[in-house]
């Protein structure tokens, strides 16, 4: 099966030594995502950029946001999930994935939401 590495911006990628985002035949994994660029911003604001870098990360996948089966969302801080949650909701209100929330210590600490992505496409 044919394996297509998906590039991204963060600067951690090359140091890691990982891809944005991998598409092994009709499936798409994406990686964590953080919202680099954007750490002055609310939670609910940096989940924006976050869903917005993935939706264009599966568009390079040749996915949709609507192909997504599953998400992770890793929390900085418990009492930030109703406004995270509430934009994955604008996102995902209609596709309605298996979706995981969990509070734990990020790699940025200014970052307030980090997120994984699963897509099967048709």
């Amino acid at each position: 099966m044919k394996r297509q590495n998906i590039a991204g911006k963060s600067p951690y990628e090359p140091m890691i030594g990982f891809s944005r985002a991998v598409r092994v035949g009709n499936v798409v994994h994406v990686s964590g995502t953080g919202p680099v660029g954007a750490e002055g911003l609310s939670a609910a604001e940096q989940t924006r950029v976050v869903l917005k870098i993935i939706q264009s990360t599966l568009e390079q996948a040749g996915a949709r946001m609507a192909d997504v089966v599953r998400t992770r969302m890793y929390l900085a801080h418990v009492e930030h999930w109703e406004e995270i949650g509430r934009v994955h909701g604008e996102f995902f209100g209609d596709v309605l994935p298996a979706s995981t929330m969990v509070v734990a210590a990020l790699l940025n600490p200014n970052w307030h939401v980090e997120i994984e992505a699963e897509a099967v496409l048709p």
